[in-house]
């Protein structure tokens, strides 16, 4: 058994009763009247002794002092360690810091708010520019940064640098750009995956609009289907009516809009009718007994009364 382990955790006599001096640095630390109570002490080691005091200050609940004092072996004469105010089992606390980057979320984004990406983005890879290095506009080259430096230098006189954003007709780069491939990073297989995720977890086959839908959006005449290899599985929605629109949906999604789901039958127009083979009879003259004589359009002129 080693010497440390056969010491003694007795607190040493002398830092124990160093309570007063350990008030006087807390108070100095804080400010007069907020530190409290004696609450307790114990041991850290050999003539090493922590003691705790209630902390007033608003807003500190639970919270308290602890000071330490220390002596030298063989000195009669106890010292100040170090003084700090620590939170207790049911003190309030922050939460736990978040770097800046995990604590944003779809829309905490507003006009004029910048949202760098890391240069080692997963979601990301290198696209095709047609030159070794970055385009001059990406922020990734040094052409920006050496813009940068030299718009700042110029701030009192002098028009801005400008960036040639044109490639030169009949390069590489210009094919690239008419083919929309000069980009400095494009989408990596899994940028595109999480996309998919997450557009198929907010518009996909498994929510309860598509579950009651009478078809999918991949018969829906709305559908307007997206380019390169999201085409397979994704669209746009294009009805104003639909919960979905404007936005990607699955092409297994589907909702009550369906342009197929319930085709509005075409009103009857009326349409008037001559009956030219019919006659209506109608009265001619009052008849002298009180009656009245009717004749039709084709009934003999004797029967009437005509000589």
């Amino acid at each position: 058994m080693s010497a440390a382990t056969t010491r003694s955790r007795t607190p040493d006599r002398l830092c124990a009763e160093a309570v007063d001096l350990a008030r006087e640095a807390a108070e100095e630390a804080a400010f007069p009247g907020v530190v409290g109570e004696h609450l307790a002490h114990f041991t850290e080691g050999d003539r090493v002794v922590t003691h705790l005091f209630e902390a007033k200050e608003p807003g500190y609940r639970g919270w308290h002092w602890a000071v330490t004092v220390a002596r030298a072996s063989r000195a009669k004469l106890v010292t100040i360690n170090e003084s700090v105010l620590l939170p207790g089992t049911d003190s309030l606390l922050a939460p736990e810091w978040v770097p800046w980057s995990e604590r944003l979320r779809p829309g905490d984004m507003g006009p004029g708010d910048l949202l760098p990406t890391e240069a080692e983005d997963l979601r990301l890879e290198p696209g095709y520019t047609g030159d070794d290095g970055p385009p001059p506009d990406s922020p990734l080259s040094d052409e920006m940064a050496e813009l940068v430096e030299a718009e700042d230098a110029e701030v009192e006189g002098g028009s801005p640098a400008t960036l040639p954003r044109v490639p030169t007709r009949g390069s590489i780069a210009a094919v690239a750009e008419e083919l929309g491939m000069r980009r400095a990073r494009v989408l990596s297989r899994y940028g595109l995956h999480i996309a998919a995720d997450r557009w198929e977890e907010a518009y996909g086959a498994k929510t309860p609009m598509a579950q009651a839908a009478p078809a999918t959006c991949v018969s829906c005449a709305f559908l307007v289907p997206l380019a390169g290899s999201l085409r397979q599985a994704f669209g746009v929605c294009a009805n104003e009516f639909s919960p979905a629109d404007g936005r990607v949906v699955s092409l297994a999604y589907g909702c009550g809009g369906h342009s197929e789901a319930a085709v509005m039958p075409t009103p009857l127009r009326p349409v008037h009718v001559l009956d030219s083979m019919g006659a209506d009879a109608f009265t001619l003259r009052p008849d002298p007994e009180g009656g009245s004589v009717s004749e039709t359009p084709d009934a003999p002129s004797e029967e009437l009364g005509h000589s």
